[in-house]
């Protein structure tokens, strides 16, 4: 099964000139390293801090943007892996490995399976 493992963190930790970036960032790639090695990567991007957001919203038809995010909240969304795997709880196991995990949150969700129709 796929899980989303949505990464949420303050933002200002994130940031590049924060002393323990390089080591982070070192335990990213090992985390990524190992899930490929499994067979469990299927995708995963950082995203840019929420200053470069756009919120869109379409009501009776008209389409309305605002700059940041759609909420203010502690933690933001900093980023996300697309992993494989056979239920939630190896897909939690995989969460708890991420970095961000340990001062963050890593948000779990499966992802739904459509069929599309045979047209």
């Amino acid at each position: 099964m796929k899980y989303m493992l949505l990464i949420y963190s303050v933002e200002t930790t994130r940031e590049a000139d924060h002393p323990d970036q390089d080591a982070m960032m070192n335990e990213y790639w090992a985390f990524t390293e190992n899930l490929q090695k499994n067979g469990q990567y299927i995708s995963g991007d950082a995203l840019q801090p929420t200053m470069t957001a756009t919120t869109v919203r379409v009501r009776n038809g008209a389409t309305n943007t605002s700059d940041g995010p759609f909420a203010e909240t502690k933690e933001q969304l900093g980023g996300y892996y697309l992993v494989e795997a056979k239920d939630l709880d190896e897909a939690i196991g995989l969460a708890a490995q991420i970095p961000d995990a340990r001062n963050g949150c890593v948000e779990v969700r499966p992802l739904m399976q459509f069929d599309m129709p045979q047209g």
